[in-house]
This record gives structure tokens, C-alpha cells and sequence, in this order.
């Protein structure tokens, strides 16, 4: 009980810290940079004690329900304020008046019902505006972002967002990033997103075709990349909606989330094949419902700017039946990249293939092609231009023939076959001839044959089966044989030019010098997660003879050596002995270096975080828990200690304290401000005050229970008022309060209110007279 007790009192005191260090209790991480993180920590409200030396503070995934006015007014520094996943729904027009540095403002996922231009007018320095996921159906009658002069990204927009008006984005001519979540937007009125003349990302999400064309129509010169997410393109008579894209200068299109049909897509098709400066097409989880069997013929216009293609995660149901798609292939010559990742391609027609005649970049990963329809997808005559083919995460089975469907791919250089099931490997296999990169990385392979090209400047085998490397590679540069069984190096000898090797998590339990006799090239070696330790004579002899820059050995866990290489070429004794042996008063200094700054540390650590502070409020606290609980007559000196907040202090100083204090007889009034010994530990202050004065007065009102300094007075009045079994504290309340209002961590003023009358400060002055009478009566009882 007594160490929560002075858990809460902490947590008390940290209001009454200098306004910086009362921010660093309720922020714990304000780095050197005064970038403050107080995100996920239950706040109510914006803290209080911020100071003009932050400039950065992060409060989002909080409570907080409203911005007032003063709550950012000393913040004067801020160029980051993240607000994002509170409860806001209220802020005050000029709550924004003192920050003219700010850059990055993030209010989205908020209960924001409308958008006042008044916040974001002092804002003049304002690049990235995030105001999505609210609850406004619209942005107002006029521009709420006109003054935003150096905005550079703006996101908007949520479920209810219905209207975009003419003027809306009055005051915006250029956009980096312009995201609208439009979903249920029904009304746009024509003209309202012309006034930006250049946007470089525009996303948006929208359901309606008709919608989508109008924006498309105000954006014709000004988007350079299109993202579309979330349109169902499933009625062909609403496709003549999308013509005014052909007029448009996109550069990237990206339709993510969509919905096609057979009956769509040679619209959608021949619309984008007609965009003038169109140079890339891209699709992701996208939905295909039909089989390629178009209802219409596609008329191919031979693009002269398309040239990417980009398909990852499109669903087709019935992907089985999809046709050869002969109507589309005098649209594919000019392509010169295209990815098809992650949608069942069982097969490639050999035509389709054969009509390629630009490819150079190929990418058919996580699909399902089999050796029979690699060898048909590669026919002769297939990919003539083709440089990187990327078929990891297939079904492919026999490496010989894998190699032999590629054989006539006369200018590839970059294989990736990884993650297959190869298992065996065949003694010899044909391969492209100028094959430089082959990935043959977790493909369960046991060993390396002469089936492994000699022509290879890159190859990765890590995460198979292999025992040894005893291959003869001798333009090798770089080699990956991590994750695999390996017990000793390759043989230098046979990789004579290798300038990078990985060789981490296999077996290794030593080198020798042999090993590293002809690493002459090598640069990088990473041999770690090993059973290898690192010996003196090993390290010495790398460096110094072997002469590699940088090396990851086991020591016990990654150790790294970087090389002097003004030393290289020094003899090493050959007699072996341990690196305490070696470098014994080098690690006597380390660990002594190492202790001092392990102090060192702990000391700035406790002066950031006051510890001494926290000792002395503990001592203090156990102090007052061994005094006896009712001081003698003799000390009594006040009438009545005084509790209130710095907010009603005008009507404690200036009308209370005279009505008791010029009463006949006098009251005598201990009020902090007045009565507190200066230079006296405010802890004791307040123990020795509370236990001199006859009864606790507490001024209620809502600034009251919304200090944390306000409760720790009530804390220690509590002892004598509950403890004790009598009456002491007196509760005067000053405006009306609800119960249910009353924070929970006032749960003694809640405990109080419900076993204890209290007087209430009545505003009609024919009253107050009765009050200080009966304030007067309950002092003297």
C-alpha cells in the first residue's frame, strides 16, 4: 500500500516540475534533438510545460479530444506535430497562431466534422498536411488551404467525404502528393483541381466512374503519376466515361484494388495505349473476372512511349481457362520490362513469347511454370533481347533442363531461379553463353558440378545442402554460401579473382593460413555465426598478410576487423595463443574504460531524470509517514491551509482571503504563495503547513481537478480526514462540478463529495453573505 502511495505521489509531483521537466515526466523520450514522443500514453489533453526549444512532438494514439487556444502557444520551435488516432473533434480557430515554423501537421484518423481555414492560416510554412480518415463531408464553401504557399503533400478525405466545390484548392499551384479517399464522393463540381498546375503522385479512391472522369477531366496536364485504387471497371457502357484519358500526359499509371471484367478491359486497353507520354502500367491486387476471352476486338495503335508493365497479385478465378491471348500480341513488341508476380502464370504461349521483341527485364516470380512450360514459354525465337530473367518461386524440378530451355537466350546475363526443387544436379548442363549472375539459392541442391557455368561473376547458393565448394570459377567476384553445411573455405586457388564471399551460419570450426594464401582480391569476408574463434595469430595474419579489408568472423558473435593496412606484410610468430595471452593490458584498459563510462552513464542518467530529485520527495514522504498524525495544540498556527488551483487564485486572494482574514475575530489563512518558508524543500512545505493548520480548505472547480498538484495536497489531507476519523478538510465549491467529470485519479476527492457535505459559492450576492457565515461556522467547529 505505502509503495503505491508513493508511486501516485510521483506521478503528482511531475506537475509541479519546471514546465520542461514536467514535459519530460509526461513524454519520457525527448531525444537531443528535442523531438518528444508522448504517443500511446492515455492523455486527455495537448501537456502542459511545452517550451519553444522542442521541435519535434509526437502525441498521436491518445485521448485527446480538443486543441485550446493556449495548449501550443510557447511552442514556438515546432517543425513536426503528429495528432493523428486521437478523439479530436474540437480546436480552437487560433490554436495554430504561434506556429509559423511548422512542416509536417498529421490530424487524420481524428472526429474533425468540418475544416476551419482559420487553423491553417498562420501556417505559412506548412509542406505535409494529413487530414484523412475524419468525419467532414465536405472542405467548406471556400479554400481551407489558401495560405498553404509551401505545401508539398495533402492527404484527405474519409467515409463521409462527399462534395469537392469549385475553390476548394484555391491557393494550391504544385503537389508532390495530392491523396483523396473519395469512396462514397458523389458530387464534384467541374474545375476544382485545375487551379494545381503540376501534381507528381495524385492517389485517389473512388467508386464512381462518372466521378472518376470528372477529376480525370481537371487533371489532364497536371498528374504525372495516377494512382487509382479501389474502381470497379465492370460496366462497359460507363468505360466511354474514361475517353477524355486519352487526352492526358501521364507518365504512371497504377491501378491497385480495381475490378475488370472480359467486357472492360479492351476499352480500358485501347484508352491507355492512346495516353500520348504513357510510359508505364501498373496493377496490383487486382480482381479479373473472366479468362482473356475479349468481347470485343483490340485495336492495337502500337504505343510509342508504353514500354513497362507491371502485374503483381491479380486474382483470376478461373485462371486454369485463360486463353492464349492472341488479341493482344501486337500490342507487347515495344515492351522492354514486364512483371507477372504472384498470378498463377502456368504458362506463356510460345507466340506471345516470340512477339517480345524489345524485352530486356522479365519477372515471373511466385507463379507456377513447370519444366515442360518453361520450355515452351522459351521457344526458339523467344525473348531475342532479353537480359534479367527472374523465375524464383516456381514449380521448375530438373536444373539440365531448365538450362537447356534458356540456352538460346543469347544475351541474358542475370538468372534467378531460387527457391525451386531442384534437389539433384546433373555433371553438365547448357546455359547462355554470356551468363554472369545465377541465384541458386534455396533450391535443395547437395553439391556444385560442372553444371555451375564458368562464365558466372555472381553466384548464390546459400541455403541449400552443400558440403564443400570445389569448383574452378575463375571470374568469380562475389559468392553466397550462407545458410549451407560447409566445414572449411573454398580453395583460394580456384577463385582466384573472388573480391566478396558469405559464408556465414555453416560449420566452420577454423582457418588456417593455406586457406587464405590467395585471397589476393577479396575485400569482404563475412564468416560469421560460425563455431570459428577468433585467435590473435588468425587476425593478425588477415590483415596483415592476407590483406583483406573487412572481416565478420564468430567471436563469440559477429566480430569485426578493419584492416591497417600501413602494417600489411609483417611476419606472425607461429606459436598460437588466446587473445587474453595477446592483448592482456588492452583489455585490462577496456574494461576499465568500459566501467567509467557505465558510470558515466548512470550519472547523466539520473541528472536527465532527476533521480536525486526522487530521492529527496521519497525521503521526505517517508518523514511524514513516521511523524505522529496530529501535530500538538501548541504548533497549531493556521486556521485553515489553503488548497486551490493557480487559475482561481484572483478569487482566493483577492475575496476570500479578506473575508476571513478581516473578520471579527480574524482567520488565520496559510496560502503558498505567502506562507511557504522560502528555500525550504516544497515537500516539507506542504507536510508542515497541512499538520499546523486546524482544518484543509479545498477550493473546487474544474481547473482544480484538472490539477495533479491540486490532488497531491489532497493525498496528504487525506491521512488525517480518513486515518484519523475526523473532519478536517472543508470543501468549498466554487463553480458546479459532476461527479461522474471527476478524473479517476481523483478518487479521494470522489470518496469525499459522497460522504461529506460542501458549500457551494452561490452567484447571487443576497446569498453569498449566508456562505461566509456558514464557511466561518464550519471553521470554528
Amino acid at each position: 500500500m505505502r509503495t503505491w502511495k508513493v508511486w501516485m505521489i510521483y506521478i503528482a509531483l511531475a506537475a509541479h516540475l519546471p514546465e520542461e521537466q514536467a514535459l519530460r515526466q509526461a513524454c519520457l523520450s525527448c531525444d537531443a534533438t528535442q523531438s518528444c514522443n508522448c504517443s500511446s500514453m492515455g492523455l486527455d489533453f495537448i501537456p502542459s510545460g511545452l517550451t519553444g526549444k522542442i521541435t519535434a512532438l509526437n502525441l498521436a494514439h491518445n485521448r485527446i479530444k480538443l486543441i485550446r487556444a493556449h495548449d501550443l502557444q510557447q511552442a514556438v520551435n515546432l517543425r513536426a506535430l503528429l495528432l493523428q488516432s486521437n478523439q479530436i473533434s474540437s480546436i480552437d480557430e487560433d490554436s495554430f497562431a504561434s506556429q509559423g515554423k511548422l512542416e509536417l501537421l498529421d490530424l487524420s484518423n481524428n472526429s474533425l466534422a468540418r475544416l476551419s481555414p482559420a487553423w491553417f492560416g498562420p501556417l505559412f510554412s506548412l509542406q505535409h498536411l494529413r487530414i484523412q480518415g475524419n468525419s467532414y463531408s465536405d472542405l467548406g464553401e471556400s479554400s481551407p488551404f489558401s495560405s498553404l504557399r509551401n505545401l508539398n503533400s495533402l492527404h484527405l478525405g474519409n467515409p463521409q467525404f462527399s462534395v469537392i466545390r469549385q475553390g476548394n484548392f484555391e491557393g494550391i499551384t504544385f503537389l508532390s502528393t495530392l491523396k483523396i479517399d473519395g469512396g462514397n464522393l458523389s458530387q464534384y463540381e467541374p474545375g476544382s483541381l485545375k487551379s494545381i498546375r503540376k501534381i507528381n503522385h495524385m492517389i485517389i479512391s473512388v467508386r464512381r466512374i462518372d466521378v472518376f472522369s470528372a477529376v480525370i477531366r481537371d487533371l489532364l496536364h497536371s498528374a504525372i503519376w495516377l494512382d487509382v485504387r479501389k474502381l470497379a471497371f465492370s460496366a462497359p457502357e460507363k468505360i466511354q466515361f474514361l475517353r477524355i484519358m486519352s487526352s492526358s500526359f501521364t507518365k504512371k499509371i497504377s491501378l491497385k484494388q480495381c475490378l475488370f471484367t472480359d467486357a472492360t478491359v479492351p476499352g480500358i486497353v485501347s484508352i491507355l495505349e492512346g495516353m500520348p507520354k504513357l510510359m508505364e502500367v501498373e496493377m496490383k491486387d487486382c480482381t479479373l473476372l473472366g479468362t482473356g476471352l475479349w468481347y470485343t476486338q483490340i485495336h492495337a495503335k502500337q504505343s510509342q512511349s508504353l514500354r513497362v508493365l507491371t502485374i503483381k497479385n491479380l486474382s483470376i478465378e478461373n485462371f486454369y481457362l485463360f486463353t492464349d491471348l492472341q488479341s493482344v500480341l501486337d500490342l507487347l513488341s515495344l515492351f522492354r520490362k514486364v512483371t507477372v508476380e504472384n498470378t498463377k502464370v502456368f504458362l506463356v504461349p510460345c507466340k506471345l513469347s516470340q512477339q517480345l521483341l524489345s524485352l530486356e527485364y522479365l519477372d515471373l516470380s511466385a507463379n507456377l511454370l513447370g519444366d515442360q512450360s518453361l520450355e515452351h514459354s522459351a521457344c526458339q525465337g523467344a525473348w531475342p533481347s532479353l537480359q534479367t530473367l527472374n523465375l524464383s518461386q516456381n514449380s521448375l524440378s530438373d536444373l539440365k533442363m531448365t538450362g537447356k530451355s534458356l540456352f538460346h537466350l543469347r544475351k541474358l546475363n542475370l538468372l534467378d531461379i531460387s527457391e525451386n526443387n531442384f534437389g539433384e544436379i546433373p555433371d553438365v548442363c547448357e546455359w547462355p553463353e554470356d551468363l554472369e549472375y545465377l541465384n541458386l539459392s534455396s533450391t535443395q541442391i547437395p553439391k556444385l558440378t560442372r553444371c555451375i557455368p564458368s562464365t558466372l561473376e555472381v553466384l548464390d547458393v546459400s541455403a541449400n545442402n552443400l558440403q564443400d565448394f570445389g569448383l574452378e570459377l575463375p571470374l568469380l567476384k562475389e559468392l553466397y554460401l550462407t545458410k549451407n553445411h560447409l566445414k572449411t573455405l573454398p580453395e583460394a586457388a580456384a577463385i582466384p579473382n573472388l573480391v566478396a564471399m558469405s559464408i556465414s551460419r555453416n560449420n566452420l570450426n577454423s582457418f588456417s593460413k593455406k586457406e587464405f594464401a590467395s585471397f589476393k582480391q577479396m575485400e569482404l569476408l563475412d564468416a560469421s555465426a560460425n563455431n570459428f574463434i577468433c585467435s590473435c595469430e588468425f587476425l593478425s595474419f588477415i590483415q596483415h598478410e592476407a590483406g583483406i579489408t573487412q572481416v565478420l568472423v564468430g567471436w563469440p558473435e559477429s566480430y569485426i576487423c578493419d584492416s591497417p593496412l600501413a602494417v600489411r606484410g609483417a611476419q606472425v610468430g607461429s606459436v598460437s595463443l588466446s587473445l587474453m595471452e595477446c592483448h592482456r593490458s588492452f583489455l585490462v584498459s577496456l574494461i576499465c574504460i568500459l566501467m567509467f563510462l557505465f558510470i558515466l552513464v548512470l550519472v547523466v542518467i539520473g541528472y536527465k531524470y532527476h533521480a536525486v530529485w526522487y530521492m529527496r520527495m521519497t525521503w521526505a514522504w517517508l518523514q511524514a509517514k513516521r511523524k505522529p498524525k496530529r501535530a500538538p495544540t501548541k504548533d497549531i498556527c493556521y486556521d485553515a491551509f489553503v488548497s486551490y488551483s493557480e487559475n482561481d487564485s484572483n478569487w482566493v486572494e483577492n475575496i476570500m482571503v479578506q473575508q476571513l482574514e478581516q473578520a471579527c475575530p480574524p482567520f488565520r489563512l496559510c496560502l503558498h504563495k505567502r506562507d511557504f518558508v522560502p528555500g525550504k524543500w516544497i515537500v516539507d512545505n506542504i507536510i508542515d503547513s497541512i499538520e499546523k493548520s486546524h482544518k484543509t480548505l479545498f477550493v473546487l472547480s474544474e481547473h482544480f481537478v484538472q490539477s495533479e498538484w491540486c490532488k497531491y495536497e489532497l493525498d496528504f489531507s487525506h491521512f488525517r480526514l480518513f486515518d484519523e476519523n475526523n473532519d478536517v478538510a472543508i470543501l468549498i465549491l466554487l463553480e458546479p462540478i459532476q461527479s461522474q467529470a471527476i478524473p479517476k485519479r481523483f478518487c479521494k476527492l470522489r470518496k469525499i463529495m459522497n460522504t461529506k457535505t460542501y458549500l457551494e459559492w452561490p452567484p447571487d450576492e443576497e446569498q453569498q453573505q449566508m456562505f461566509w457565515e456558514n464557511l466561518k461556522a464550519a471553521l470554528k467547529s
